[in-house]
């Protein structure tokens, strides 16, 4: 334990005193909570002062001390080491939260320090905390973030960064916080609009188990005790199958099982991660989606950069880091080179053939305008809306379809046992 003299303002008086502290940061965390703005920090050799705050008894809270200043320091509070899991709940909370702040004309570090004091903000708080500290220390808010929690991922830290190299931090928070509350009602709605899906399916397979194993043997034994009774092409078909599936089932759900095993493993290695990536934009429903997504937050992050004044090429670097997408990433990257050439971004567009054409005819009108900021911003307004219809479409489409899969599965079944059920009915009304 060190012992640190200090020099700090406080209410508008300078102090100066002593504190105990394991390091330098640890010392300026200390003055920090006490409310002090540390004007002059300096290391002291020898035993910790007298004027530190003496520890409590074991089971009783320590007395708030008085400062020079009249305030009771605050209380110094228990900080978990190590980055902070969130929900996506308080991510977009916390997100919502600190770019209103900023839009008000707080910097940074104000902002943060009044979210500290929010204590109905639980986990969040100590987030703010943290991330103040290491902002404090010098570092940028993008890589404090990486810090402190995985929950805000890679697009989230990567955005957070082209909002500090333009200076519009607070802008692209705003429109992040959007993304990532309506992702959520997306989602949502998506889970309520399951569950009666979920149900449909589950009933299905209870179904599909008392056909597989009651009703098919039944049958089988019907069939196998009527003279004469020959056995229809549809009971054949059943009983192998019952038959094989109360064979082989645990075999069929060890080869799922090391199936999906191997697939996780396949796609999350990095040689293969190009690859599943351009197979996702290839899905149905899902890959137009993805893609939709990507020209939204394309345009959307190009004209939030360029509007605030950085130059083309740097302002493709830092949109290229905030995308997931691989493949998609590569393309960008062809767009930097043919960009740092000299080539217009309507062109380098063109070339990567990844953009649709009226995409570009707004770009190419907003260059030869002179207002490539506005025309990137209308056009991601234009497919935002295609983005909100192709999820829309989405979502009306999962009900029919799993209806029609059940439908399938629960009717061909029953259609293949009533058909076995009356030609052994006519067979014995023929003798």
């Amino acid at each position: 334990m060190a012992v640190f003299s200090y020099k700090a303002l406080s209410g508008g008086s300078v102090m100066t005193g002593e504190i105990d502290a394991q390091d330098r940061r640890e010392a300026l965390r200390k003055l920090d909570r006490q409310g002090l703005q540390p004007v002059k920090l300096t290391e002291r050799s020898g035993e910790p002062s007298a004027k530190r705050v003496a520890s409590a008894p074991k089971g009783q809270k320590a007395a708030p001390q008085k400062t020079a200043g009249g305030k009771a320091a605050v209380e110094e509070e228990e900080i978990p080491e190590g980055p902070i899991k969130l929900k996506r709940s308080e991510v977009v909370l916390f997100t919502e939260e600190l770019s209103d702040m900023l839009a008000a004309g707080l910097q940074l570090e104000p902002a943060l320090r009044a979210m500290e004091s929010r204590q109905e903000l639980g986990s969040l708080k100590v987030v703010s905390i943290k991330l103040r500290q290491i902002v404090r220390d010098g570092s940028s808010f993008s890589s404090a973030l990486r810090k402190v929690s995985p929950s805000f991922g890679p697009l989230y830290t990567s955005l957070a960064a082209a909002g500090e190299a333009s200076g519009a931090l607070d802008t692209i928070l705003h429109r992040q916080a959007h993304y990532l509350k309506t992702l959520q009602e997306l989602q949502g709605r998506v889970t309520l609009a399951l569950i009666y899906p979920a149900f449909l399916m589950f009933s299905g397979i209870v179904v599909a188990v008392i056909f597989v194993t009651k009703l098919i043997p039944q049958l089988t034994t019907l069939l196998e005790s009527t003279p004469g009774a020959k056995m229809p092409l549809g009971a054949v078909i059943l009983i192998g199958l019952s038959e094989f599936m109360t064979k082989w089932w645990a075999v069929i759900l060890l080869l799922l099982a090391a199936g999906a095993v191997l697939f996780k493993a396949w796609k999350d290695a990095e040689a293969n991660k190009p690859t599943w990536d351009r197979v996702k934009l290839k899905l149905p429903l899902y890959g137009k989606v993805v893609e939709q997504r990507f020209y939204v937050q394309f345009l959307e992050t190009m004209a939030n950069l360029v509007a605030n004044g950085l130059p083309l090429l740097r302002a493709l670097e830092l949109t290229r880091d905030a995308t997931q997408n691989i493949f998609q990433r590569s393309h960008l990257n062809e767009m930097i080179e043919m960009v740092g050439d000299g080539r217009a971004l309507a062109k380098t567009m063109i070339r990567t053939g990844m953009f649709p054409s009226l995409l570009i005819d707004m770009v190419a009108v907003g260059e030869q305008t002179g207002k490539i900021d506005q025309a990137l911003r209308r056009a991601a307004e234009r497919y935002d809306k295609e983005l909100n219809n192709a999820l829309q479409r989405v979502m009306a489409l999962i009900m029919p379809a799993v209806l029609i899969v059940m439908a399938l599965l629960i009717g061909t079944m029953a259609y293949l046992m009533i058909t076995a059920i009356f030609q052994t009915i006519s067979s014995l009304s023929g003798r």
